[in-house]
C-alpha cells in the first residue's frame, strides 16, 4: 500500500485500539531509520546521532516511530547519503 493511502486510513469511532494510520507510517519510517543505520555499520543509535549532528535521545525517539519534523527527515536522509525516493522505497509496504 503507498504510504500516502496508509496516511489517509481512518480510525474507526469507538473502542478500537488498533493503531491508526499515521501511527502505523511513523512506525515504518522508525523502522526504516533503524534499519538504515544498521546497514551503514552502526550498532549504536547514539554513535550515529553523535557523528552526524542529532541528539542522541530525539534520534532515538524517531527510531521508534515519534513524530518529526520535515527538515528532520531530510537531515537524516543526508547522513544515509540517499535520496528521499530511495530512503521510501522499501520497507512502507
Amino acid at each position: 500500500m503507498p504510504i500516502l493511502a496508509l496516511m489517509s486510513t481512518k480510525k474507526d469511532s469507538g473502542n478500537d485500539t488498533s493503531p491508526s494510520g499515521n501511527e502505523i507510517v511513523m512506525e515504518k519510517l522508525g523502522n526504516r531509520i533503524k534499519t538504515l543505520r544498521l546497514q551503514k555499520g552502526y550498532s549504536s543509535h547514539e554513535k550515529f546521532a553523535y557523528e552526524h549532528n542529532f541528539n542522541r535521545s530525539q534520534y532515538f525517539r524517531y527510531e521508534h516511530g515519534e513524530d518529526l519534523r520535515f527538515s528532520t527527515l531530510l537531515k537524516i536522509v543526508t547522513a544515509f547519503n540517499m535520496t528521499m525516493e530511495e530512503f521510501f522505497s522499501q520497507g512502507f509496504d
